[in-house]
Parts: C-alpha cells; sequence; structure tokens
C-alpha cells in the first residue's frame, strides 16, 4: 500500500474512532480504535494511530458537532471539579484527564488525583460530611514500568461523577504516565483550573 494510502487509511482510523467516542459515549481509546477498524474493514492488526491523535480527533469533533451543548457541560464539569478541589483543599487535588484538556462527552467524569497519608482519611471527611462515596481501585503505570492500582474514592455531584485517586507515601511526586501520550500526567492546580474554567471551549459557530 502507498503511503498515500496509509496515510489516508489512518486519517479515516482516526476520525471514526473520535466519532465512536463522541456519539456512543464510549470513553476507552483502544476500544474506540478496535471498533472503528472493524466498521472500516481494517481487521484488528492494522496499525493503530496514538491516543494522542485520537484524542486531539475527539477535541475537533467535539468543536464542530458537540456546540453548545458540548461546551456547556464542559464548563459545568469544570466548575464541579473547582468546587470538588475547593472543598478538599487540605489534600492539595489535582485535575487529570478529558476535564482539562476538554477531549469530553457524556460518558466522562471528572477525574482528580488527591494526596494524604492514608485513604482511610478520604472516607473519614467524606463520612462526616455525609457525602455519599463509593470505593475502588484504579490501576496506573509508571515510567519505570512498574503498575500500581490506587484506592479511588467515588461521588456524585449532581449528575456529573467525580473520581479521586488517591495517593499515598509521597507519591504526589511520581506522577503516573498519561494513558493519551505515555508521558507523566499533568495535574493542574486548583488556580490553573479555575484560569481554564474562565475561557469557554472553541467551537464552530
Amino acid at each position: 500500500m502507498s503511503k498515500r494510502a496509509l496515510g489516508f487509511e489512518r486519517r479515516a482510523l482516526i476520525q471514526e474512532a473520535a466519532r465512536i467516542i463522541c456519539e456512543e459515549q464510549l470513553a476507552d481509546y483502544r476500544a474506540a480504535k478496535l471498533k472503528a477498524a472493524g466498521r472500516l474493514g481494517l481487521g484488528a492488526k492494522c496499525a493503530m494511530p496514538a491516543n494522542a491523535d485520537i484524542q486531539q480527533a475527539v477535541i475537533e469533533y467535539q468543536r464542530i458537532f458537540g456546540g453548545r451543548e458540548y461546551a456547556l457541560r464542559l464548563g459545568r464539569m469544570r466548575q464541579t471539579a473547582i468546587k470538588a478541589m475547593q472543598l478538599l483543599r487540605d489534600f492539595d487535588v489535582r485535575l487529570v484527564g478529558a476535564v482539562a484538556t476538554g477531549a469530553t462527552t457524556d460518558a466522562h467524569r471528572v477525574q482528580l488525583h488527591g494526596f494524604a497519608d492514608s485513604a482511610e482519611q478520604f472516607d473519614i471527611f467524606f463520612g462526616n460530611r455525609g457525602i455519599p462515596y463509593k470505593i475502588g481501585e484504579r490501576r496506573y503505570r509508571y515510567s519505570d514500568g512498574r503498575c500500581e492500582d490506587v484506592p479511588m474514592l467515588s461521588f456524585m455531584a449532581g449528575d456529573i461523577g467525580v473520581d479521586i485517586a488517591i495517593f499515598t507515601d509521597g507519591r504526589e511526586r511520581r506522577a503516573p504516565l498519561s494513558p493519551t501520550d505515555g508521558q507523566p500526567m499533568k495535574r493542574l492546580r486548583l488556580e490553573q483550573v479555575q484560569r481554564l474554567a474562565e475561557t469557554p471551549p472553541d467551537i464552530a459557530a
């Protein structure tokens, strides 16, 4: 296959995966790429584009087709992140993921990283305030190749879900790798999120 044909195939796969993520509420990029490859008749063994390319295509798709509804929900998610970070200020909470980048759909939740000596401190904090929550785990990968299951606390703020991965024992200094680009996750502080929320997302007129 020529380079031109391969380039066309790759662009088609990126665009279809982004469409699936946005229209079918599939937050898993790998699953979206496999589904897109199947629909395009490319097979699961075709060369898959990087997650970073899919993320950028999701942002562009939402800019063109998401319109005001997308912009309003992203704004609400960022405001929810701000309120949660203010509530949890003592835990030096940071924002990560799709709400930070803008690559969101209705399937996404606000993703936060919080830091404490123990996960039980979060249990006590939420329990004392009567906030319903669930406990789980999320697996993260680090630059040295290790994978680690990190405690996660989840709750609902209206119709917006919030997940807080709880890092202990000084792990705030070792950001896990982003599944999007394989680089250490960018963790936004409260003031950075506040500045982000002041600028509405760019959408097509």
